[in-house]
């Protein structure tokens, strides 16, 4: 016997663009008819909510776990990148992605990561070439090519990034893109290559520039990167051309919500609420062909209820018909989590921190990275630092810190460099988390803080932590020193209390370790640290710490 039931209210058409009460019927996880009403109860169904790109890793939980929470903010499904535990585990770590995600009802959609390492400019743990990823593409679940942050590489028709993208093309699977700042010919000759989304536009006139050539545009609001605001009015300009995505965000804030308060601020903002809706639950289904239903007869029954189209509380969330959460409740059961890893490292010494000049001077005028609160660019400075013993000290009464990138894969020499903004007093931070190759990046005030920090991490081979002058507090990431194997609640009240802690240490950013994650990121303006050392994206290179 089929399993069938009904329910009625408020339907919301946003292909039609109506609402009107109706009764659904769903068959054996479809949706079998829908039959217009007179009079129906004042609660709305409506497609379920996507984010449109997403690096499940970021918010240091496992997929079966990030589903338990998202389900209760209206999520059905995701479209997610899985290069963070690719660039430390390879295809494996891709593998375990798929594999812990099917145990789920979210509909996870996964990319093929087109980036690992994310440049030659870092020591990541593994490579995944053109051969790689025409492998992954071949894999049904795996939905397109994953942003290709090279774009400097497909500017210049770089041989293996061009076979990346002719995979996917021969695929017939979409390209994702990733491209920071690039505006006119470049874009346009970024774009033509057949990279058909950007979710990293800071201003409206980028975004417009590139949807000028063609390109949809995600608006991007995570725990670091915070673009609604700048962004938001391409909904008015662009109806049809633009999604919602989170591209990283931390579980204390996934357990708040999730794509469900960008259509409650968008609305409020302004915008047409049939657009802003097609903007969360119509466009990446269709961008990404995503086998996610619509609220249409035949389609797979993934829709939500809400209490209202204001603040759109979710009363239900079914997926392919299964009631997946209620009332704010999820009722997917927790399954099993497995680890894998890759971590060749012993602990360090204070020693290794020093940053030695060689000749003898009292000062001397250093390049500094200026970290900048909700963004993932920094800009750069310089400044004159003391030197004693030979070597450059700290100026905390100026926050100016010591940063620096741990090599987590293989004993090698410590890059090391200055920040500005972290605003720490005293201590040091330090984590495991550092996009993309994922070594150990950490701030400090001064050598034995950050050597503290950096061995609590050392020693549970990943995670974030924090040295406060007394002691380590540690957050274990075991799987890939990205993800917990905690629940969401149990790791959103870990990271909530280390977070705590950090902002007690002085600093003044909304999501410090966030963006220390950040600074590692050598394809992402303006300055940054690797492994190997200080890096300007702009020019591409690696510059002296030293002026």
């Amino acid at each position: 016997m089929p399993h069938s039931f009904s329910l009625s209210g408020q339907l919301v058409d946003i292909h039609n663009r109506d609402i009107f009460p109706a009764a659904i019927t769903v068959t054996n996880g479809k949706i079998s008819s829908i039959q217009r009403l007179g009079i129906a109860e004042q609660r709305y169904i409506l497609p379920g909510f996507i984010d449109a790109h997403i690096h499940i890793e970021s918010s240091m939980l496992v997929p079966s776990e990030f589903a338990r929470i998202a389900v209760t903010h209206g999520t059905v499904a995701t479209v997610s990148d899985p290069h963070e535990i690719a660039n430390v585990c390879g295809i494996a770590g891709v593998q375990y992605m798929l594999d812990n995600a099917a145990t789920s009802p979210l509909k996870f959609n996964f990319g093929a990561p087109s980036c690992v390492p994310a440049t030659n400019f870092e020591t990541a743990g593994a490579i995944i070439d053109a051969d790689g990823i025409a492998k992954l593409l071949a894999k049904k679940e795996i939905r397109y090519l994953a942003e290709m942050m090279n774009f400097p590489g497909v500017l210049f028709e770089d041989k293996e990034v061009m076979a990346k993208i002719a995979a996917a093309k021969k695929a017939g699977k979409p390209i994702d893109g990733h491209a920071p700042g690039l505006r006119g010919d470049d874009a346009k000759k970024y774009i033509a290559a057949g990279i058909s989304t950007d979710h990293e536009c800071t201003n409206i006139e980028e975004a417009k520039d590139k949807l000028s050539h063609g390109m949809k545009i995600l608006i991007r609001e995570g725990s670091a990167a915070k673009n609604f605001d700048a962004l938001v009015d391409l909904i008015h300009s662009h109806p049809g051309q633009i999604m919602f995505c989170s591209d990283d965000k931390h579980p204390d804030e996934l357990i708040k919500g999730h794509i469900n308060e960008l259509v409650v601020r968008a609305i409020k903002h302004g915008c047409s609420m049939f657009d802003v809706l097609h903007a969360a639950c119509v466009l990446p289904v269709q961008h990404y062909n995503l086998d996610v239903g619509l609220l249409r007869v035949g389609d797979d029954a993934d829709f939500i209820i809400v209490d209202g189209l204001d603040d759109f509380k979710v009363l239900d969330n079914y997926i392919a018909g299964n009631l997946v959460a209620k009332d704010g409740k999820s009722l997917i059961a927790p399954s099993g989590i497995q680890a894998i890893n890759n971590f060749g490292i012993d602990e360090q010494t204070a020693d290794n921190f020093k940053v030695r000049v060689a000749d003898e001077t009292e000062e001397i005028n250093c390049k500094i990275i200026e970290a900048l609160d909700g963004q993932l660019i920094t800009s750069s400075a310089t400044a004159l630092l003391r030197v004693e013993d030979n070597c450059i000290q700290t100026n905390v009464a100026y926050d100016i810190l010591k940063i620096g990138v741990v090599n987590r894969y293989n004993t090698a020499p410590i890059a090391m460099g200055f920040i500005k903004n972290f605003g720490l007093t005293k201590g040091a931070l330090a984590s495991s988390v550092a996009h993309d190759s994922h070594n150990i990046v950490f701030v400090g005030v001064d050598d034995e803080s950050i050597c503290e920090a950096v061995n609590a991490i050392i020693r549970v081979k990943g995670g974030i932590s924090l040295y406060d002058g007394v002691e380590a507090k540690v957050m274990p990431l075991p799987i890939a020193g990205l993800m917990s194997d905690k629940d969401a609640q149990q790791a959103g009240e870990e990271y909530q209390a280390i977070d705590r802690k950090a902002k007690q240490l002085g600093s003044k950013l909304g999501a410090p370790f966030m963006t220390l994650s950040f600074m590692a990121l050598p394809v992402i303006p303006q300055l940054k640290m690797t492994d190997i050392g200080l890096f300007d994206v702009q020019k591409f290179e690696f510059v002296d710490l030293q002026l």
